[in-house]
């Protein structure tokens, strides 16, 4: 439900962005390190939202690749501890009961 809303939110926003580019379509000067250049602002709004979504993206990624590298790193932590412990979890436990047993522990 959570990733509906995201991808709605996400949707209105592009919509937003879009309706706001055609809106202001004049000429602009960009100043840039070695000269200006004169562009039509609608292709700067788009340009600028299409960067911030590459960075925004890349670095939703580079987030992703760091926690299944550390996904990996726990599991194999798991698997050593309990060999050392010799632990075997009890196939019969259901993990979804674990949440009501939490008031019997007292």
């Amino acid at each position: 439900m959570k990733m509906q809303w995201s991808l709605i939110a996400g949707l209105l926003f592009a919509l937003m962005t879009a309706i706001f580019a055609v809106i202001n379509v004049d000429p602009v000067k960009v100043n840039l390190l070695f000269g200006t250049v004169q562009v039509p602002l609608i292709l700067l709004i788009i340009g600028c939202t299409l960067i911030g979504g590459i960075i925004v993206g890349s670095y939703g990624i580079y987030r992703q690749y760091q926690m299944q590298k550390e996904i990996k790193a726990l599991a194999g932590q798991l698997i050593h501890i309990q060999e050392v412990t010799g632990y075997t979890p009890d196939p019969s436990e259901d993990l979804a009961t674990a949440p009501q047993d939490k008031d019997n522990l007292t």
